[in-house]
């Protein structure tokens, strides 16, 4: 099955309060899931990578094997692509379990959007910031 994760994290103050969306849509649109979840205090960088690993783990759970990832991140999406280093020990965990569970999806392609191309993804990050309030 072939599918589009949208994901962002954020962070109020970085670090700071913490969250992070993910929506997972099928090739015709529909949502297989969405979920926005407060992380506690991270940084925007560990947040962002919390939503692509939540949104890898569904997708995988889900039986997608062809999966186009789409965030405003251009670290997280470059650092995945190989373009980047990785050099912050804290996120070189995340994007090593990150690389492991694309690989169990099977062919996963990144690209980077802006923000206002990320909505929902962003509105489920600022409702789980609020929520944990």
């Amino acid at each position: 099955m072939k599918a589009r994760l949208s994901t962002d994290g954020g962070a109020r103050g970085n670090p700071g309060p913490a969250a992070y969306g993910f929506v997972l849509e099928a090739d015709d649109g529909t949502v297989l899931a969405a979920e926005g979840e407060a992380i506690g205090v991270a940084t925007n960088n560990v947040a962002e990578y919390r939503a692509l690993l939540a949104g890898l783990e569904r997708a995988a759970e889900l039986g997608v094997d062809e999966l186009e990832v789409v965030s405003d991140s251009e670290l997280l999406v470059k650092q995945m692509r190989g373009e980047y280093r990785v050099k912050n020990a804290a996120l070189r965990d995340l994007w090593e379990e990150a690389g492991l569970r694309a690989r169990r999806v099977g062919r996963v392609r990144f690209r980077a959007v802006r923000r206002e191309h990320n909505e929902l993804a962003d509105r489920l990050v600022n409702e789980a910031l609020d929520a944990a309030r």
